[in-house]
């Protein structure tokens, strides 16, 4: 309750006065005193009413507020007509808006950065944002390429920022996503991040288990959403971006006996959107006229393509590129893998021909396997002093020094041989037809009978 104002000496009223309502401003512009004076009589004392009644009305007219940013609403534009300007300022996410060089050193005087606390003091100088663009630092080394694979990669990027830049005639339909596919393990998608980092790309890149959630409509607004932030990154960066999204049929495929859910649905129309209206992508916000994004390709990889919706997968929206790699890729290829071990090309030729139907990935299990003897003999020589056997009490030190990371050993390449290869590509060969030979799921699990679609999307 707000204290009664009196003059000093003025004598306290015996009765409480009626009490009279009023506004008060909860600001620091003086309204209130200014209010309060003008209930209040010149000499002091509250106004009363002469003649023994009601004192006088007290007018509530509402005082007149400056401008402020607090109360101000977007002009000419916003989500709606009564769009908060602060709200839209921190909804919009521009990335021009660079709030981490403040907190630089060099950038801002020694006196407020200091060397107590560190020169990035402060969570906007970006150290613990998130960032979604890959830029394949973690890949060292050199590898090969496949010409024709780089090439393909290279006019599908150069044909869509063609696009955007308004090289082409309106009526010329670019394909916006470029859909590689093929055999498991020929390298699709090691083989794109290669030609990403030799063309300086920074993409976002999604995997097919990102295109399923609980909530419906979650993965499209996702898709949506990177592409937008794939889009502004290169329009107000000057970086290369494009969006990747890894085995698209695992995730939105149509496989036999399987229900097809609303984000399937979502999805597939999400991409079919995009591929329509490259520049118009919505994530929910009203509509626009100057809400353009810049184009963005996008590039999809998976092993079958024909269990994908067939209007996503048309010409016109999806250039395909069937991956298999010639003898001459996969020659080139084990060579840049092998020759610091002193293995030659003729060498190369031979472990192909000894091992003709096996995919890249085998050949790199077979490098990875080189190194068994050897952490094999650290373990019983270093750590637990013994045979790799259940009666062996220091068993459980192996998982203590792998957790605390205490005393690891830094393994020396091997000097491989051609017979050292050979031999343990028979020793892969043998557990994989040991794989197709046994088949225990026939005799674990009965055979399924035939199911057909019904119409509400169940089987049975």
């Amino acid at each position: 309750m707000l204290a009664r104002l009196h003059s000093p000496g003025a004598p306290l009223a015996t009765s409480p006065a009626p009490c009279s309502r009023r506004t008060v401003a909860s600001r620091g512009d003086g309204s209130f005193l200014q209010q309060q004076r003008q209930q209040e009589q010149p000499g002091g004392s509250r106004a009363v009413a002469t003649d023994g009644g009601r004192p006088p009305r007290v007018s509530f007219r509402q005082p007149t507020y400056k401008a402020s940013s607090w109360n101000a609403k977007e002009a000419g534009g916003g989500r709606s007509a009564e769009s908060d300007y602060l709200s839209e300022l921190g909804a919009a996410q521009q990335y021009n808006i660079n709030v981490s060089h403040g907190q630089r050193a060099g950038m801002i005087d020694t006196l407020f950065t200091g060397n107590v606390l560190g020169h990035m003091t402060d969570i906007a100088d970006g150290s613990l944002r998130g960032y979604e663009f890959r830029s394949f630092n973690n890949i060292c080394g050199e590898y090969f390429i496949a010409p024709r694979f780089l090439e393909k990669v290279a006019l599908h990027i150069t044909k869509n920022y063609l696009a955007d830049a308004g090289a082409f005639d309106p009526s010329t339909k670019v394909p916006l996503i470029l859909g590689i596919w093929g055999g498991k393990g020929q390298g699709k998608s090691f083989q794109t991040e290669l030609c990403f980092k030799k063309l300086g790309v920074e993409p976002i890149i999604m995997s097919a288990g990102e295109l399923e959630h609980e909530w419906a409509g979650t993965p499209g607004k996702m898709i949506r959403e990177r592409y937008r932030r794939a889009a502004e990154v290169s329009k107000v960066q000057g970086k290369l971006s494009c969006l990747m999204i890894n085995d698209l049929d695992a995730g939105i495929g149509h496989f036999e006996n399987t229900q097809i859910t609303v984000n399937n649905q979502i999805v597939v129309g999400t991409l079919m959107n995009l591929c329509d209206n490259p520049t118009r992508v919505s994530i929910g916000q009203g509509w626009m006229e100057n809400d353009v994004v810049k184009r963005i390709p996008i590039i999809v990889t998976g092993n079958d393509f024909s269990t994908v919706f067939a209007p996503l997968v048309r010409d016109g929206r999806m250039e395909k590129f069937y991956w298999m790699p010639t003898e001459e890729d996969l020659i080139g290829i084990l060579h840049q893998m092998y020759k610091d071990d002193g293995m030659s090309e003729g060498d190369m030729r031979t472990l192909l021909t000894t091992f003709p139907n096996q995919t890249l990935d085998f050949f790199g299990a077979l490098r990875a396997s080189t190194y068994d003897q050897q952490i094999r003999d650290w373990i019983k020589q270093d750590v637990i002093h013994g045979e790799i056997e259940e009666a062996n009490e220091n068993m459980k030190e192996l998982g203590k020094r792998l957790l605390n990371q205490d005393k690891l050993p830094e393994f020396e390449p091997v000097d491989l041989t051609l017979d050292m290869l050979i031999t343990e590509g028979r020793r892969l060969v043998a557990e994989q037809e040991m794989v197709n030979r046994m088949r225990l799921s026939q005799e674990y699990l009965k055979p399924q009978r035939k199911m057909q679609r019904s119409m509400i999307g169940l089987s049975g």
